[in-house]
């Protein structure tokens, strides 16, 4: 059986995470005063990704609401994720946190949309039924780079405005134009969403290399489009990085919804896999290997046909209803289809190392972590640690670790 001994390594960022969100929240929420009326109701809606303090932004955004003399209720704005169907999608809130008792306001969840008048963009334009009821909607969403393309806008609220509450419909319309409805219409788009005048605006996160709150701000509808590629330039700039650029395996322990919309972050693996992409320079991974699936994703494994190798587990966890709804959505079906399966993660492993042809006993450079979301803490090999070891920013955190047990599966993190 191959193993490993490796080196446990922390990796040191610029950690410029708020200190206190509450109170970041609490002001600029002030700048919607002039837009929430006394008896209106207003729609908060909420994504299917991840995000750091997501409770407590949208219980304050609901207070907030609230202390205007106005009735907030929370919709998700996720397109077609959670099999598309609203009993899908209000499931990922509750699994977030985002439930009537801890946020203090009815979650009401639709597939139904009301058609937008578009005359910029080839693509049909929808709403959630829902929310275009309402007398006003304020997003909630994190700025981050996007898993599919490169663009002005990638994923933050112009994207939800459009595709996030445009529900199944929506998301699919701008798909069928594939990466380039994706770079080139989003923008048009967001704009005739905003035109309607039933978005009063967002609240804009943006988080650090340590997966935490950096930078809290509330947009009005008329600044997103302006303001929102700036904030995508200071995310760009904050997000986590290896240590090296070449690998020959990498390790991931799991993959999942709740950390990237499609599964593993493609800006972390330098993998991206749609047609007509050039692929990032780097890292250059021979081999990527997955162990198993967030419970939070409910069986959604878009993504997965980005891995070289998954597990069993893996496998097994996998709604494939929910997952090629969610990949027939996108379009880019090569994210769907299923990698070499092994019983073990020893065998994973073997497979995946397989994979990059001959390597001198003792030369592999592994590198494994716990998710694509955090790049914090990683297990290298000796390789890896002799090229590192002497930068300021590596600390050594635990020398000559079995990497594997003696029944062939991963020692815990």
């Amino acid at each position: 059986m191959v193993n490993f001994q490796v080196t446990k390594i922390r990796q040191r960022f610029f950690n410029n995470s708020l200190q206190n969100v509450k109170n970041e929240v609490r002001r600029e929420l002030l700048r919607f005063d002039q837009l929430i009326k006394t008896g209106s109701e207003i729609a908060i809606s909420v994504g299917s990704r991840g995000i750091d303090n997501l409770e407590l932004v949208v219980k304050e955004t609901v207070q907030y609401v609230k202390d205007k003399g106005a009735f907030p209720f929370i919709i998700p704005a996720m397109g077609s994720h959670g099999g598309a169907t609203a009993e899908g999608q209000q499931t990922i809130l509750t699994d977030y946190g985002i439930t009537e008792e801890k946020m203090g306001a009815p979650v009401r969840a639709t597939m139904e949309v009301v058609e937008i008048k578009n005359e910029i963009s080839p693509n049909r334009l929808y709403m959630d039924k829902l929310a275009y009821a309402s007398d006003g909607i304020l997003m909630i969403n994190k700025i981050k780079p996007h898993t599919d393309f490169r663009g002005k806008y990638e994923s933050g609220l112009a994207k939800m405005s459009v595709i996030g509450l445009g529900k199944e419909k929506g998301a699919n319309a701008i798909h069928k134009f594939g990466v380039y409805g994706l770079s080139q219409m989003l923008s048009g788009s967001a704009k005739q969403m905003f035109v309607t005048g039933k978005i009063l605006g967002g609240i804009a996160l943006i988080e650090n290399a340590y997966d935490k709150t950096m930078l809290v701000r509330a947009l009005l509808s008329e600044e997103i489009l302006d303001k929102e590629p700036e904030l995508l330039e200071l995310a760009k700039k904050n997000r986590p990085t290896f240590p090296v650029e070449n690998m020959d395996v990498l390790i991931i322990d799991r993959m999942g919804k709740n950390i990237s919309g499609v599964g593993i972050d493609t800006n972390i693996i330098g993998r991206i896999k749609i047609y007509g992409q050039d692929e990032p320079e780097n890292p250059s991974i021979k081999s990527i290997m997955v162990t198993d699936l967030t419970d939070e994703s409910h069986g959604n494994a878009i993504g997965v046909g980005l891995a070289d190798v998954i597990t069993k587990k893996l496998k097994d966890k996998i709604d494939y209803f929910v997952t090629y709804t969610n990949v027939m959505t996108s379009s880019f079906f090569e994210r769907g289809k299923l990698p070499i399966v092994a019983e073990t993660d020893v065998e994973a492993l073997e497979l995946a190392l397989r994979s990059c042809s001959y390597i001198k006993p003792g030369d592999e450079r592994i590198i494994r972590l716990r998710d694509t979301l955090h790049l914090e803490e990683l297990y290298v090999s000796n390789v890896i640690l002799d090229e590192i070891k002497h930068q300021s920013n590596i600390e050594i955190v635990k020398s000559g670790v079995e990497l594997l047990d003696r029944h062939g599966f991963f020692n815990s993190f």
